[in-house]
């Protein structure tokens, strides 16, 4: 378990050193503009932002990801919603089996019971 914990933690430090390296490397301003040049001028609407580079590729990432964990989250909703029933089934069963058993072994000691279910079957 230290083992994969070390790893865990060689492989972030690494994915932190690359994320530096890459803002060092894009320092650069480059101007995000909300529409192209002659679709703003018709609309009216001139919106743009000036960010270093870095800021957009890793806000790009980090919007994808979101993206990603909001699309498998309603992917697997059906999933979710089949083991919820199948645990509400197995819990119905299992006071079922409660109740059965209690009307059935009453007053007999449990291990007796077993047992004599066990030699009933052969």
């Amino acid at each position: 378990m230290k083992v994969i914990r070390a790893i865990k933690y060689v492989f972030l430090i690494a994915v932190a050193f690359a994320l530096v390296i890459l803002a060092l490397a894009n320092r650069d301003p480059v101007t995000l503009t909300l529409l192209p040049e002659e679709l703003a001028l018709w609309s009216g609407v001139e919106w743009a932002i000036e960010l270093p580079l870095y800021l957009v590729i890793l806000g790009g990432v980090a919007t994808g990801v979101l993206w990603g964990f909001v699309w498998e989250w309603l992917r697997e909703h059906r999933h979710r919603v089949a083991a919820k029933t199948n645990q509400r089934e197995a819990q119905k069963l299992e006071r079922e089996v409660k109740a059965l058993k209690g009307t059935r072994d009453e007053g007999r000691d449990e291990i007796l019971a077993l047992v004599e279910d066990a030699s009933a079957a052969r």
